[in-house]
């Protein structure tokens, strides 16, 4: 049971990290145009600058 004092804290850090970092990529609009990616993927012609 000792091992839980360590454990949740350690865990509930963890989860704040991992959440800061979704609200970073959220803010910083790395999930603007995923349709986009999709139709470059199967696109036959090669697109080094990916329209803004």
């Amino acid at each position: 049971m000792d091992v839980l004092v360590w454990l949740i804290p350690v865990s509930l850090l963890l989860g704040g990290v991992g959440l800061l970092a979704f609200l970073w990529t959220v803010r910083t609009n790395q999930y603007d145009d995923p349709e986009g990616d999709s139709q470059r993927i199967l696109s036959d012609e090669w697109d080094d600058h990916p329209k803004p």
